[in-house]
């Protein structure tokens, strides 16, 4: 088998091994129950899980997508989360390879990942995602330090403009979740790819949102976390072919 295939093989069996444990967080987060002592347990009968119950995505394949114990059917939110997770990974290797971006980028969508769902049901952005993103930033400062400046200024450039949505608004315009967001996308991303992302995560949001009101009936308010998200994500794939493409209008 060529090495690439297998890499990706160990790359999306390591991905839908943390997608398992980003259910976990987008479970007990919002209900401030503890991630690391409690075990997993059915909702319905409360059946504590057994080692075998809990292997990603195939134990779900296995069992049918029911609780062994009493049969009542697993919400397809698990291994939707893990499947995405574990093939998020392997694309970002295809794009990047073995390097310190895919490292950092894996994580990333982990976190986007997790807190997407989460804002989407709650409209809040547990704190602990923009930190950890804040930590891979300083990470990649780090390991790039000698543009640390573009890095810098991608702290700053996005989230200062929210932040002044934000205090104008009273909290009405933006939430500071997604202040925090793209202040801790900005360090990790650079200024550029950030701006990039803040631009058309809006964009997605606006249409998707217009969407949503004139199928579902949503409401005028959205969660902007997902669609931020979003375009982070489409950024790390295809910001720089972007960029590139639009500056070769300036320089012909």
């Amino acid at each position: 088998m060529p090495l690439t295939l297998i890499l990706s093989i160990i790359i999306f069996l390591y991905g839908i091994v943390i997608g398992s444990f980003l259910n976990v967080l987008i479970y007990r987060l919002p209900k401030h129950e503890n991630i690391a002592t409690k075990r997993s347990h059915c909702m319905e009968c409360g059946y504590q899980l057994k080692w075998y119950d809990l292997i990603p995505l195939f134990s779900y394949l296995f069992l049918r997508g029911r609780c062994r114990k009493c049969g009542t059917r697993i919400s397809i939110q698990y291994p939707i989360i893990e499947a995405v997770n574990g093939i998020l990974y392997v694309l970002i290797f295809l794009r990047y390879g073995l390097t310190i971006e895919t490292l950092l980028y894996c994580l990333l969508f982990s976190a986007l990942l997790a807190l997407s769902v989460i804002d989407f049901r709650t409209f809040e952005i547990p704190v602990g995602f923009n930190i950890f993103i804040l930590i891979l930033g300083l990470v990649r400062v780090a390991t790039d330090y000698k543009n640390w400046l573009l890095y810098l200024i991608g702290l700053v450039s996005v989230s200062l403009f929210l932040f002044a949505i934000f205090a104008i608004s009273k909290g009405r315009g933006i939430g500071g979740g997604d202040v925090k967001l793209m202040a801790a996308t900005g360090l990790l991303l650079g200024w550029k790819l950030n701006l990039l992302g803040f631009v058309m995560g809006c964009i997605l949001g606006s249409i998707i949102h217009i969407i949503r009101m004139k199928v579902s009936k949503e409401g005028r308010t959205l969660a902007m976390g997902p669609y931020l998200s979003l375009g982070v994500v489409l950024t790390v794939f295809f910001g720089e072919y972007i960029i590139s493409w639009y500056m070769s209008f300036f320089t012909a």
